[in-house]
């Protein structure tokens, strides 16, 4: 069995058995897929004790865990931090005993099932920009400049501290999807991603959003590669869009 599902940002009572009461079939070798935004890599300082528990929660599941990642990650552990290993025909961050990371432009076997996988997106959620530590004469000023920021209620994000620029591909990640998607004649049964193309967006958000490198791509990827379904995270919703693209936030919903 093969589930998937939005954002948790660190925190899983959706993958309770109370919510979740499918669970009591599987075992290790069924699947949860996280659409992004995962969030038990995030603590700047190391493993938190609530990173620690929702990890060892995981584990005593009886499914194995698997996510892309989104934009709210710690990119410099998730990259750094953990062995990549072979997983199901791709490569993966072995996260804990039955957590795995799937990296941006691998393809997976699950279950027959051919699956592309690109993590990442652009935040949306900073209007009020990125501080840097290194843009200030003094650790005081920007400590100052923190608290100030915080008390007028600002919209914010530092940098390698709660804000990432790995959050967007480099050409490298495209690249290397690129590679596997040409070995698998640009046919796969389903793609996981955080965000969507931008053309996806707009039709959700009835607007024009300005595409990222992400979205352009994603929106160029579309028009060549055969697919049945596109998941993905990120804007916080449950919606079904152009009988192909389904965004996933609370729902957990089984891929037949």
């Amino acid at each position: 069995m093969i589930f998937v599902t939005g954002d948790c940002h660190s925190e899983f009572s959706k993958l309770s058995s109370r919510y979740f009461p499918e669970q009591k079939g599987m075992t290790k070798d069924d699947l949860v897929i996280v659409c992004g935004d995962f969030g038990a890599v995030w603590n700047a300082g190391g493993v938190s004790p609530s990173e620690q528990y929702w990890l060892s929660w995981l584990d005593r599941k009886p499914f194995t865990t698997v996510f892309v990642d989104g934009n709210h990650e710690n990119f410099d552990r998730l990259n750094n931090e953990f062995e990549v290993v072979d997983f199901h025909g791709g490569k993966a961050h072995k996260i804990s005993r039955s957590v795995y990371h799937l990296m941006r432009g691998e393809i997976y076997d699950f279950e027959g099932k051919k699956f592309f996988t690109f993590g990442g997106a652009a935040s949306h959620d900073i209007p009020d920009g990125i501080l840097d530590p290194e843009d200030f004469d003094t650790q005081e000023k920007f400590k100052e400049t923190v608290s100030k920021w915080r008390r007028q209620r600002k919209m914010f994000r530092i940098n390698r501290v709660s804000w990432w620029a790995e959050e967007l591909p480099g050409d490298e990640e495209i690249q290397n999807a690129e590679r596997n998607l040409e070995k698998a004649n640009y046919k796969v049964d389903y793609v996981i991603s955080h965000c969507a193309p931008c053309s996806v967006v707009n039709k959700m958000f009835y607007t024009r959003m300005k595409p990222d490198k992400l979205t352009a791509y994603f929106d160029e990827l579309a028009q060549r590669l055969s697919f049945k379904k596109w998941f993905f995270g990120h804007y916080h919703g449950n919606e079904e869009l152009f009988g192909k693209y389904i965004l996933l936030y609370e729902q957990v919903i089984r891929i037949e």
